[in-house]
């Protein structure tokens, strides 16, 4: 007889789960131009004749979210979130169909592993509670989103403004393969900024006469670099033990003195830089943006400041455009970081680190919406690359660890 708890309800329907990812797939959500309207329409087709409460909430009648709600035993509520938008994809780079298709247990499209797979996963979960006539302990509110690729206002910021009600989360976006397997419990923070540098232009013969914008501007980032670039960033105790284990998860790929400064100084990327005319013309302009990323609860703006003052120090460059987030973090032995180490340790072997994102996303906006939020899915390293795909064993596994996060998360806070 088949057993009824959930998880195991997830490893005897695959071809449902397998079903389900082909579906949401085939629904073409680039973004831009982001809309996601016949998704949720798939995703409805299968939350509601399992009997769920389905809501859609819409900023812009072309990228709906949708909201559906597992009642539990108590009021207390899980949240399960994933985007259903993609980067795009150039069909004549790939060898397989990046709208979906299956060979043998490679599931092949974009979005396979970022993140339309962990949302076929969450399905599954869904799925497996009703099937199997199991009640959870707590709550569970799935809400599917749009817009999240390009930090758009229509998709979960939208479902925040709307009062989303949630006591913890977890986001679906991939951290790691059954190798290495991770919880994302942090995310850097960002300045993205414009460095201008003006110059005296003169003829490309004679470049004496002149001052080279361009030259101008390079030294400047060479000066944010080492001046900037180069400090030690100060952590909160929390955050230091983070680090500990995020050095551990990427020393692998990168090297131990790599990863380690990643987190402890400030990482520069000089992201593009245009300026000048002519090949044979001194350039009197020229502009770079730069990307600096910070350790997880660094206070942004204060170094902000002293990236103007760093600026301010070289000949004709000023700042002239900031955009800038805070770094957030849970502290490693918070209810919800405990609950999907547990659940992911039943269903993977070997360590799972909690560990930093080098970068941020949904889960970011949800810390900082005061929504205690990981990120967990194991994938593949194909997220944006040509032939994303996903194994059916990882759509499996994910499954059956989100189908064990409500007891293993009412577990933590009985505890």
């Amino acid at each position: 007889m088949e057993s009824r708890r959930p998880a195991d309800h997830v490893a005897n329907h695959l071809d449902s789960l397998v079903d389900d990812a082909l579906a949401l797939l085939a629904v073409d959500t680039q973004n831009p131009p982001g809309r996601t309207g016949m998704a949720v329409d798939v995703v409805e087709s299968i939350l509601e004749p399992l009997g769920l409460e389905t809501e859609r909430v819409v900023a812009d009648p072309a990228k709906p979210n949708l909201v559906a709600t597992l009642p539990g035993d108590t009021e207390t509520t899980l949240g399960f979130a994933g985007h259903l938008d993609t980067v795009p994809f150039d069909p004549p780079r790939w060898r397989h169909d990046p709208l979906g298709e299956r060979d043998g247990d490679i599931v092949y499209g974009r979005g396979a592993t970022d993140m339309k797979g962990a949302v076929a996963s969450m399905l599954a979960t869904a799925r497996a509670f009703v099937e199997t006539g199991t009640t959870p302990p707590v709550s569970v509110r799935f809400a599917f989103v749009a817009d999240e690729e390009v930090g758009g206002d229509a998709g979960l910021p939208s479902l925040l403004e709307a009062g989303l009600d949630l006591d913890a989360c977890v986001v679906g976006e991939a951290t790691g393969g059954p190798e290495r397997p991770s919880v994302t419990v942090a995310d850097r923070g960002a300045i993205w900024l414009t460095l201008e540098a003006t110059g005296t232009s003169a003829h490309g013969s004679r470049p004496v006469l002149g001052d080279n914008a361009i030259d101008r501007l390079y030294a400047g980032v060479q000066t944010l670099r080492e001046e900037f670039g180069g400090r030690t960033l100060e952590l909160d105790p929390p955050v230091d033990a983070i680090v500990e284990e995020s050095v551990g998860y990427y020393a692998p790929t990168m090297g131990e003195s790599t990863a380690r400064d990643l987190f402890t100084h400030p990482s520069i990327n000089l992201g593009t830089i245009e300026g000048g005319s002519a090949v044979n013309v001194v350039p009197e302009r020229a502009r770079a943006r730069l990307d600096v990323r910070l350790a997880p609860g660094v206070y942004t703006p204060d170094l902000i400041d002293d990236i103007r003052a760093c600026a301010a120090g070289c000949d004709g460059v000023t700042v002239a455009e900031v955009s800038w987030s805070i770094g957030t973090y849970l502290a490693p032995d918070e209810p919800v970081v405990q609950a999907v180490v547990a659940a992911a340790r039943r269903v993977v072997d070997g360590e799972v680190h909690r560990r930093s994102a080098t970068g941020g996303g949904d889960a970011k906006a949800l810390r900082n919406a005061g929504v205690p939020t990981v990120e967990f899915a194991l994938g593949t390293d194909t997220a944006h690359a040509d032939d994303e795909y996903t194994t059916v064993d990882l759509l499996r596994a994910n499954a059956e660890v989100y189908a064990r996060l409500p007891a293993a998360f009412a577990a933590t806070l009985d505890a």
